[in-house]
């Protein structure tokens, strides 16, 4: 029987005191001139042996504390021989590169286990590689493609004739009982005859040399991505050494899988593919999106699609667009609530019976949780025999599943030097370190396994090899676990990526997880032969059909767009009204009441201020202090009696950007996370004295403008302006005419305008202090603001040219979109009938009072216009409410 370690697990490592080599005399030059000898000789001063029992991979031999080797595995020595004496003098510098490099790109990794942390944590990525030499990597190359034919094989019966089952080589508690088994799945076969089109494989490396499997991943194994950058990355600190050691390349892989799936798909070579990912909540989310983008896929989340007549499709701008083969990136139970999980929110209703008519090639297949259970390992010696008559070319670890009688009976006095794992999953269960435990709580595991035996798999404990590591002043041995990947190439075969993932496990820890704080090293795979340079770049041809294809905008990715540039517009103007009216109720001369009438309502109507808090006529010292308490992050959000104000709409614009982080620049998503973090940094640090309060709000709202500015420009100038853009700035010009409109209608209700401090109040506001100084000096007078403000169209922050704008982005989308988007510029108000005579007289009302009817209707419409726009763009373009039988 056999043993396995789930993927993300490892095994201990005994702690021992270690006396710190003592360095070479020189060895100040690690940090200055190198020391005298051969590069391998300065790194064994510098490195700790690996710990007893433990292979260690800088040596090349098992670790003992008598006799530690002192020579380098030869793999090793020609690492640091092409790094030379001089390369250890940077070894930091290329550290802090790396980390540099990681946090630039955005690698992020969601850590459950450090909730301090928040949501994401940079990506882990130590700077020195795991290597393995040519003759491992056959052994490994064999028999990994010789699992990945096995599994798919166990697939093909465990859904077919179940053969397996009715000979008992497997239980058919592992199989039928498990809550992974799909019986919907029953009696489907995918294309080409495969299930697997991505296998992750984790191995151990143990003290005698040999490879052995630990765990198997087949639902949705995470990693490709991941790899991909660590290879990036690594290679770049190391250039040299990459070269000149002939470390063999990915990228035939990843083309490899994508030609493979395109001959297998419904649609050949033109098939649509997709990848389906959970969202940007998920750990993984950084991976999906960076694989969609290396990939050349469509990044979808299970509402971007829906089934219509046992098809799939892709809700778009342009209505629904066939999609041919998803790889997904979820496991199996979320996929359709219609028959998997009814409280799923990911995947997409109907969707495995698109899968059982043969509409879509599915990668992987649904119906392959069983086969990653620990528990399965012990049987497949004799499922090998069977289905393929082979004996298995790299062995599993010895595993007990103690649902039989023989093997709990047999494993129980063996607790101590084992781990226990659950057999399911969701079961409540961890996977406990036989070594870690008392004997009482040996006693108490050893009866739960009696009470409940199907729940619970014994696995044998294999020491880790320890791979050398850079600390900032030693190579220090850690655990390390290796994921690699088989990858579908055509129907029912596969090629081994020539690289792996590798999990190092914390110093002292047992568990080699990132979700526990670990992280991860590049692979390098060394060959004999020549290096594979291939590249992802297509032929011309084919370049040439991609060229004439437009990307496609998901309904999803044009409400988050839409969505990013409502709240953009809707920051910035919420900032510079609150500096507008912390100048004025902060200054040393009282303002008049009627502008401080103005400033109280626009301050309320953009949620600067909560409904209840008093106006600053009654108590100006109140309100500054209320509108100061509500620019932090910590009060605007959407809880009843907090404010929506600038923190809030930051954090709004945050989030939509996350949902459409594959189509932003890494500097535009950089800019958007550090105005977000830096206003709550600066608003936690504000002084609880007011007069300095005052001052310091200013100050942070001023340096959250400045970002804004830049962010504004990439979003003007560094984004394709395809029907997702033309949305963004709609969005954008929408949330400007509704504020705009709606602040002026308050001056004129609140008759500040005739006040010269309420005059430039609002022309702040606008945005236009400059341009109307320039173009009317010191006039202030109705004339001169309309035509500035309402009339001129070369004032980007005028009405008519709002208005304009709109009209042009939308019929713009008409042509890229649908037709009716056109009829939509028709419902503006036209800027051609708009008369400066008419909008800048006034009337005396009855009461006596000066009223600008004709300016206050038109204010009016736009900002009604505005709402309607808004709203039947939404039932348009994001809900696809009148679209139920429209594809394209």
């Amino acid at each position: 029987m056999a043993q396995g370690d789930p993927p993300e697990s490892g095994s201990p490592a005994p702690q021992r005191a270690y006396s710190a080599p003592v360095k070479p005399e020189a060895s100040d030059s690690l940090f200055g001139e190198p020391g005298p000898g051969t590069p391998g000789d300065w790194a064994l001063s510098l490195s700790i042996p690996g710990d007893p029992g433990h292979r260690d991979e800088l040596r090349g031999a098992c670790g003992s504390d008598e006799d530690p080797a002192e020579s380098l595995a030869p793999t090793w020595a020609s690492f640091f021989e092409h790094i030379g004496a001089d390369g250890f003098a940077d070894l930091n510098r290329r550290a802090d590169n790396l980390q540099r490099q990681v946090r630039d790109n955005g690698v992020t990794y969601n850590v459950y286990a450090d909730a301090a942390a928040g949501l994401q944590r940079p990506w882990a990525l130590d700077l020195f590689p795991m290597i393995v030499n040519p003759q491992d990597w056959a052994q490994i190359e064999a028999g990994v493609l010789q699992r990945a034919r096995l599994l798919n094989a166990m697939m093909a019966d465990l859904y077919g004739e179940r053969e397996l089952l009715k000979r008992a080589l497997l239980p058919a508690a592992l199989v039928q009982g498990h809550p992974g088994y799909l019986r919907a799945m029953q009696g489907v076969t995918p294309p080409g005859g495969t299930w697997l089109h991505i296998m992750a494989i984790d191995l151990a490396h143990g003290p005698d040399g040999r490879w052995w499997v630990v765990g198997q991943r087949t639902q949705a194994p995470s990693g490709l991505g991941y790899l991909l950058e660590n290879r990036i990355a690594i290679s770049r600190q190391f250039p040299k050494a990459f070269a000149g050691m002939k470390v063999q390349r990915l990228a035939a892989s990843y083309r490899a899988l994508m030609d493979g799936i395109k001959q297998m798909a419904p649609e050949g070579e033109n098939a649509r593919i997709a990848l389906l990912t959970p969202g940007p909540y998920n750990e993984t989310y950084f991976e999906h999106a960076y694989l969609a983008r290396y990939l050349g896929l469509t990044l979808v989340e299970g509402n971007d699609l829906t089934v219509r007549d046992q098809r799939l499709y892709l809700k778009t701008l342009s209505g629904l667009e066939p999609v041919h083969a998803l790889i997904k990136r979820l496991d199996d139970e979320w996929l359709d609530p219609l028959e998997l999980r009814s409280d799923s929110t990911l995947g997409v209703p109907g969707l495995l019976q698109v899968l059982r008519a043969g509409n879509l090639l599915l990668a992987n297949a649904p119906g392959s949780a069983p086969l990653e259970s620990s528990a399965l390992l012990g049987f497949l010696p004799a499922i090998s025999r069977h289905l393929l008559g082979e004996e298995l070319a790299l062995p599993s670890l010895a595993t007990w599943w103690c649902g039989e009688d023989a093997a709990l009976h047999e494993v129980l006095p063996l607790l101590k030097d084992s781990v226990i794992r659950p057999t399911y999953p969701r079961s409540g269960l961890e996977t406990v370190m036989g070594q870690r435990l008392r004997p009482r709580e040996l006693d108490e595991w050893s009866g739960r396994m009696v009470r409940h035996p199907d729940n619970y798999t014994v696995q044998a404990w294999l020491p880790l090899s320890q791979t050398p590591t850079w600390t900032g002043e030693r190579l220090l041995p850690r655990s390390a676990m290796l994921r690699v990947f088989a990858l579908a190439d055509g129907p029912q075969s596969w090629r081994v990526l020539p690289g792996g993932l590798v999990r190092l496990a914390p110093r002292g820890q047992l568990i080699a997880a990132m979700q526990r704080g670990g992280s991860s090293a590049d692979c390098w795979v060394q060959t004999e032969g020549a290096v594979d340079h291939t590249s992802l770049l297509h032929a011309a041809t084919s370049t040439l059909a991609l060229a004439q294809q437009k990307r496609p905008v998901t309904s999803r990715a044009a409400e988050n767009l839409f969505w990013l540039g409502r709240y953009t517009e809707r920051a910035e103007n919420s900032i510079r009204l609150a500096q507008i009216v912390l100048d004025h109720l902060g200054g040393e001369e009282p303002s008049s009441p009627s502008v401080m009438a103005w400033l109280s309502a626009t301050a309320r109507e953009n949620s600067l201020v909560l409904p209840d808090v008093p106006s600053a006529g009654q108590s100006a010292r109140v309100f500054v202090r209320s509108l100061i308490a509500g620019l932090s992050p910590r009060t605007g959000t959407a809880l009843a009696g907090q404010s929506y104000s600038v923190g809030f709409n930051l954090r709004a614009l945050k989030a939509s950007a996350s949902q459409v982080r594959e189509r932003l620049s890494q500097e535009h998503w950089n800019l958007i996370e550090r105005t977000e973090a830096g206003f709550g940094r600066d608003c936690a640090a504000l002084s609880t004295d007011a007069d300095y309060a005052n001052a310091e709000a200013l100050n942070a709202l001023q340096n959250a403008s400045e970002l804004l500015a830049a962010i504004t420009g990439a979003q003007t100038d560094r984004m394709v302006r395809d029907s997702g853009w033309r949305l963004l700035s709609i969005g954008r010009h929408i949330e400007r005419l509704i504020t705009l409109s709606r602040a002026l209608m308050l001056g004129l209700e609140h008759d500040c305008l005739h006040d010269p401090a309420g005059f430039e109040a609002v022309v702040a506001l606008f945005d236009s202090t400059i341009t109307f100084h320039a173009m009317y000096q010191q006039r202030r007078d109705m004339v001169a603001l309309v035509d500035l403000l309402v009339m001129d169209r070369d004032n980007p922050r005028s009405l008519a040219w709002v208005v304009q704008t709109l009209r042009s982005r939308l019929a713009k989308l008409a042509l890229s979109a649908t037709p009716q988007d056109a009829v939509l510029a028709q419902g503006l108000p036209d800027p051609d009938t708009w008369v400066l005579a008419d909008l800048s007289n006034w009337q005396r009302s009855p009461e006596g009072q000066r009223s600008w009817s004709e300016l206050a209707a038109l204010l009016d419409g736009c900002e009604a216009a505005a709402g309607e726009l808004s709203d039947e763009i939404t039932r348009l373009h994001f809900s696809h409410a009148d679209r139920r039988n429209q594809s394209v």
